[in-house]
């Protein structure tokens, strides 16, 4: 990708799933990737990003940055008459909360350095109704109000986008399926399968990439046509 080659990029949540592949994807685009999570490990900034104090002190650490990939989250499958306050907290707190914090440290930088690019992970949950995930669909469909009202805050000097994806295949939702689960869920795809979390990598690195410069505010949906249709109206869970 173009422009990409010497950029330092944040990734959150960047130590399983589809932020490790992102983070693998830019450290093969030639960026300098540094990865913030709950869990210590090397090249790992230890930090939950749903407490704004810890977020300020890993950006103290961080200092300059050129892309944000903005990806940490957690759900939990529940229906929502049983969610409490500590869930819901959870949830929220992570998902939304957290992802604003961060976001706000690095635009701090960046509109300070005078250029940069954010990518919110958000989630086909976002745009339709998904039974049983209450709170993670109300977190997603506020990443996807933010983007835009950050994108017209923060431009022209910060780019600000959001991908939607459905259903990924991450290793720890492929062992969460059995087989027969796997191919139930793939009948609802139109193309036939899950993502990648390497192809979900790439549109992360296009998007951060000066190949999409005249990309800001938007939510690009990638879930092999899940929402093209009716099949959303299914049981189903988190796409990210």
């Amino acid at each position: 990708m173009k422009g990409l080659a010497g950029k330092r990029v944040v990734i959150t949540g960047g130590t399983s799933g589809i932020g490790e592949a992102t983070a693998r994807r830019f450290l093969d685009e030639g960026c300098d990737v540094v990865v913030l999570a709950r869990t210590p490990g090397p090249g790992v900034v230890q930090c939950d990003v749903s407490d704004r104090s810890q977020v300020e002190a890993a950006f103290e650490t961080i200092g300059s940055l050129d892309v944000l990939i903005d990806n940490a989250g957690v759900s939990v499958r529940n229906p929502a008459v049983d969610i409490d306050a500590a869930q819901w907290n959870r949830v929220i707190g992570t998902n939304l909360s957290g992802a604003f914090w961060v976001a706000q440290a690095a635009a701090a930088r960046m509109l300070a350095a005078g250029g940069g690019s954010i990518v919110f992970t958000a989630s086909t949950n976002a745009l339709v109704g998904y039974r049983y995930y209450a709170d993670y669909n109300a977190s997603k469909a506020g990443l996807v109000a933010l983007t835009r009202s950050l994108a017209l805050e923060w431009a022209p000097t910060v780019r600000v986008n959001a991908v939607c994806p459905g259903y990924v295949l991450t290793p720890m939702q492929e062992a969460e399926y059995t087989p027969e689960m796997l191919a139930q869920v793939n009948e609802r795809i139109p193309l036939g399968r899950h993502a990648t979390p390497e192809e979900l990598a790439g549109l992360f690195a296009y998007l951060a990439s000066d190949e999409a410069a005249y990309f800001t505010g938007s939510v690009i949906v990638m879930d092999g046509g899940e929402t093209a249709g009716s099949l959303v109206s299914g049981p189903g869970g988190p796409g990210a």
